[in-house]
């Protein structure tokens, strides 16, 4: 029923995001057919709206970017990765290659990673560093180009074990 349900905006933000839309003049509909590029001039300065809107600044500047172009998925912004021409499948990869990949997902356990094969691998929290991780989001980001090697193929489950951490 709401157009900012088709956005990435959180509904607790859905409010800010409605006055920044009124501010705009432009209509929630509006987002249905590519959101607002032109917000930004619309709006003018962002840390004055935070303050007039009450809202931080660093979250007003998601949503403005979430309405300027409504969807987007920020792994598409990642620059593109030359992968291996060794391994063009999951059945090419063996235990120990070294590959370059994209990190796809970062997620509590560890990272996946596209190593140019079908199937993304999985980086363990354990295996990202040589050190102790809290987070994986303190090794890695979404979009992050790195360097693994091959820790496990299961090709009958289609998994991928991978590490960061040479000769582990």
């Amino acid at each position: 029923k709401n157009p900012l349900d088709a956005t990435s905006v959180h509904p607790e933000s859905y409010e800010v995001a409605t006055a920044v839309l009124e501010r705009t003049g432009v209509a929630a509909s509006e987002l249905s057919r590519g959101g607002v590029p032109d917000i930004e001039r619309r709006l003018g300065s962002i840390s004055t709206l935070a303050s007039d809107l009450d809202c931080g600044t660093l979250t007003l500047i998601d949503i403005v970017n979430e309405l300027k172009k409504p969807g987007r998925d920020p792994r598409d912004d990642a620059p593109e990765v030359v992968f291996s021409r060794s391994a063009l499948s999951i059945d090419d990869l063996e235990p120990g290659m070294e590959l370059k990949g994209t990190v796809r997902n970062v997620v509590d356990f560890g990272a996946f990673v596209d190593v140019g094969v079908h199937q993304d691998g999985l980086v363990h929290i354990s295996k990202l560093a040589n050190r102790f991780v809290k987070h994986p989001s303190d090794v890695v980001r979404v979009g992050d180009t790195v360097k693994v090697w091959v820790e496990k193929v299961d090709r009958d489950r289609k998994k991928i074990s991978l590490t960061m951490v040479q000769g582990k």
